[in-house]
């Protein structure tokens, strides 16, 4: 009950911390997602046990060029880029392929592709048309909350089919299609409300849902396979029954790029 209770604290506090950051500013947006950002870098330097500065200056440069030229072809590439990484750690997923980062280089390879775009991208996901739009955020967060909430009740109580035995245990093909449901039903919910300050049509918002829940779904599981090949349980400590901050953000973080590229390039 200690630990449930401990969990519960630690999740409240860090979803105020977040709200509170999205609705003050954009400034205080990006300042918590690089400081999450710093940390969870930190996290993977240890699970990989690479130990190198020159991620956290590539992290801070990149997101720094990023927000600068919003408009700028290099975005394109990098988003392209990390499109074709998270597809590659997705299929060595599937193949029960080991993720391969013997040598520095690849250590850093996979720094610079697994984390320091995708929180690029996660930053730069509510600025949408030039303008900050921190409901749109919000929004993707409710979807992502909602469905890992909802994949681990349903999971709990009704789960029993291993959705990925050999990666995490504990997870359902019950539970997965409880959360993508309620996600989809809570992308209805979104498209009727009058909060969101973006005009996408219910089409889009139960694309985005579907995005969120199947990739962050994966997002999540490449993770778990990332601690199981380092022979961890947590990413870190720094969040009491919850682990680390990859911990929290690996659905959210694996997501983001491809929501990113659905709302900027086809919607």
């Amino acid at each position: 009950m200690s630990n449930l209770l401990k969990r519960s604290f630690s999740g409240i506090i860090f979803v105020l911390f977040f709200l509170t950051a999205i609705l003050f500013s954009e400034t205080t947006y990006v300042i918590l997602i690089s400081l999450f950002g710093i940390v969870a870098i930190w996290e993977l330097s240890k699970m990989t046990n690479f130990k190198s500065a020159i991620t956290y200056i590539l992290f801070g440069l990149t997101l720094f060029l990023m927000l600068k030229r919003p408009n700028s072809y290099a975005i394109s590439l990098i988003l392209g880029i990390n499109i074709l990484s998270s597809c590659y750690l997705i299929f060595q997923l599937f193949r029960k392929k080991e993720i391969i980062y013997a040598t520095e280089r690849e250590k850093l390879g996979l720094t610079i592709r697994y984390l320091i775009f995708s929180f690029c991208f996660l930053i730069l996901l509510p600025f949408h048309d030039q303008n900050y739009t921190p409901y749109l955020m919000i929004s993707v967060l409710v979807l992502i909350w909602v469905n890992d909430s909802f994949a681990f009740i349903v999971g709990k109580n009704f789960g029993k089919r291993k959705l990925f035995v050999s990666v995490s245990p504990k997870k359902t093909i019950e539970g997965f299609i409880g959360g993508f449901i309620c996600a989809l039903i809570t992308a209805y919910i979104i498209s009727i409300s009058n909060l969101n300050s973006v005009d996408f049509s219910l089409t889009n918002w139960f694309i985005i849902a579907a995005i969120v829940s199947i990739i962050g779904t994966i997002g999540d599981l490449v993770e778990s396979k990332l601690k199981r090949q380092a022979n961890i349980k947590d990413s870190g400590t720094i969040m009491p029954g919850h682990g680390g901050i990859l911990d929290r953000l690996d659905s959210l973080l694996f997501a983001a790029p491809f929501v990113y590229l659905y709302i900027n390039f086809i919607i």
